[in-house]
């Protein structure tokens, strides 16, 4: 099946689960013309396909609960509920068991692919082995431990707290979404999760990602204490990979309950709905965030521990995943990221001439 013909069977299967917003799918169908790094980011309804394809000696390894829609702009930072700054993986939309190696190739893919956009200055091969030496590490040592930026990290704090997160420009940015009236479920839950001194909130639709774009996604916007306070609602769908299976099941509840993780006390699933604190750390980082000096290699290198953090919750799975992992040769990794790399760009490319 083609791109074009996949895409719309996708969205058919969405839509018939969940309200979508034609004008944002028109949007996201624009942004996935521009460039392939974007194109991977809102394709994950693809991936199975491709990676079956692309990579057919990697579909049996062990399966477990995976993050699915991994790349190297689904990480950010939040406060735990001591307050303190925690840098991780963002989101779990895509979350379902999966085989370990798709969270892996797809990381690595994403970042070859923002490489050779010039996005990131690191040659190919040491962002790959950054990736995998961080992975292998916390996999092979059986201890997980969440990335918590206060006295430890200081060059990944330096990153996630730089002057392009800036606050001022944050809510800027917020404040520009259009007014929204949303429906009452999740009007009234936002409402619910906010400061009860907000007042009344300021509702707005918010447009960001690529993968989620085009479903309904609302941010309340008060005042407490002097200070702006946000919490979005976003409506919760099954993950792509359940969709190629024509399974119904969502996972994001699971994986916050068996992930290694500082837990971000503001998230709530409630009523098919994702409830969670929007603030100017308290969000997801796009490379175009980060400082223009910056130390990827450590960077790359905390994405593969991060991505074994989230690994280490499936227990039963880790005695085959070690010995699948010690199994495989030197540069399987490498490999699997430049043939899904070169089976993207060509997919994408057929999307931009269609």
């Amino acid at each position: 099946m083609s791109i074009v013909a996949e895409t719309a069977d996708y969205e058919r299967w969405a839509g018939a689960q969940i309200r979508l917003i034609k004008t944002d799918l028109a949007l996201k169908h624009r942004a996935m013309k521009k460039a392939t790094f974007p194109f991977l980011r809102a394709t994950f309804y693809r991936w199975a396909t491709l990676y079956r394809e692309a990579c057919p000696e990697l579909v049996a390894a062990p399966v477990l609960l995976a993050v699915g829609d991994l790349h190297i702009e689904n990480f950010g930072t939040w406060r735990d509920a001591e307050g303190r700054m925690v840098w991780g993986i963002n989101d779990f939309d895509e979350t379902h068991p999966m085989p370990y190696t798709v969270d892996l190739v797809r990381l690595a893919t994403s970042a070859l692919l923002a490489i050779r956009a010039e996005a990131l200055s690191i040659g190919e091969s040491a962002a790959i082995d950054a990736i995998l030496t961080g992975y292998r590490k916390r996999i092979t040592s059986g201890h997980g431990r969440p990335f918590v930026l206060e006295e430890d990290h200081p060059v990944l704090r330096a990153m996630a707290t730089g002057e392009e997160r800036d606050a001022k420009a944050f809510w800027a940015k917020m404040s520009a979404f259009r007014n929204a009236t949303p429906p009452r479920t999740p009007r009234a839950l936002i409402a619910r999760h906010l400061p009860h001194d907000g007042g009344r909130p300021r509702f707005v639709h918010r447009i960001a990602g690529l993968g989620s774009l085009g479903r309904e996604r609302y941010v309340g916007i008060a005042q407490s204490e002097g200070a702006l306070v946000a919490r979005e609602a976003k409506a919760m769908l099954p993950s792509a990979f359940a969709w190629q299976r024509r399974n119904g099941k969502i996972y994001y509840a699971a994986m916050l309950k068996t992930a290694i993780r500082a837990a971000d006390p503001f998230v709530a699933i409630e009523q098919d709905w994702l409830i969670r604190r929007l603030g100017p750390h308290c969000s997801r980082i796009e490379l175009d965030d980060l400082p223009k000096r910056k130390d990827e290699r450590v960077l790359l290198e905390a994405m593969g521990a991060e991505t074994a953090n989230i690994h280490l919750g499936s227990a039963a799975a880790l005695p085959a995943l070690r010995r699948d992992l010690k199994a495989r040769s030197k540069d399987w990794l490498h490999d699997a990221a430049r043939r899904m790399a070169k089976a993207t760009f060509d997919d994408w490319r057929a999307w931009r001439d269609a």
